[in-house]
């Protein structure tokens, strides 16, 4: 019997509509879920074949490919990474950042030290500790975690992806497929393509089932998914992409040398 195709994704709210109906359009799948920074770690160490992994991460591989056409994106404010602060950005002297986190966490070093000249010390939030009770300036909340977080102690909450683009005026991705060198992923490639297919016209029904799990407004959750969060990996998402790549390697935070190579495709995909 032929192995299964290992596929990891995040189950935050922003993945639900690419990964609609994955495992009935493709059967021969092996479906695991974890936090992004998981994720990651698991595709380094070949126990998944492909898989929905922070940005930062592929840049620091440097032997993936990306399947084209698909990411989690925004072109403005993303809501689902937030940091929280009792201090503007120049005043910020210690940061917890989020464990489930890679490239928001980059991210987040990139406006402290690139925009704002500031080099603050960097501690790890884990995922079970009240983000309420850590004494730093400042705490990167992302994913579904942001979302519900009010923070009433914290008098800032600074939209990161509303900063970025504050900033340069292009999209920020946040993850996208990547596939371990090597591996042939056959009709698990159009799969991808047409889950998220059916996730974009199902955005009202997901909405509507993710809502009540989340503790969150289903209206919310549709305007969220349906005017928040893109999912296209374009031409202006793939310069993003690649101004966060230039900065994050200015900081140490990424291999340099790495390009965007697409899985059996030309280096460069304008769709």
């Amino acid at each position: 019997m032929e192995s299964p195709i290992r596929v990891g994704a995040v189950e935050y709210l922003n993945t639900k509509p690419l990964i609609c109906d994955l495992e009935k359009i493709a059967p021969n799948i092996e479906l695991v879920l974890e936090v992004p920074s998981k994720l990651a770690d698991m595709l380094r160490a070949r126990e998944l074949d492909v898989a929905l992994i922070p940005v930062v991460e592929y840049f620091r591989a440097g032997n993936y490919s990306i399947v084209p056409n698909l990411s989690i994106a925004s072109r403005g404010p993303v809501l689902s990474v937030t940091l929280f602060s009792k201090v503007p950005w120049a005043e910020i002297r210690r940061v917890a950042l989020d464990e489930g986190s890679r490239t928001s966490a980059a991210l987040c070093q990139i406006l402290l030290r690139k925009r704002h000249g500031v080099q603050p010390e960097l501690i790890q939030l884990p995922m079970d500790r009240n983000a309420e009770d850590v004494d730093t300036d400042a705490v990167l909340l992302i994913g579904d975690r942001a979302m519900h977080a009010c923070l009433p102690g914290f008098a800032y909450a600074f939209d990161l992806g509303q900063e970025w683009h504050d900033w340069v005026g292009l999209p920020f991705v946040y993850a996208f497929w990547a596939v371990r060198e090597g591996v042939d992923l056959g009709p698990v490639e159009p799969a991808l393509h047409e889950a998220k297919r059916r996730g974009l016209d199902r955005i009202g029904p997901i909405a509507h089932d993710e809502a009540p799990r989340l503790g969150l407004d289903a209206g919310f959750c549709r305007r969220y998914l349906q005017s928040i969060i893109h999912f296209d990996l374009g031409p202006r998402e793939q310069a993003g992409l690649h101004h966060y790549y230039m900065l994050a390697c200015e900081l140490g935070l990424a291999k340099r040398g790495v390009n965007l190579e697409f899985y059996q495709a030309p280096s460069l995909v304008r769709p």
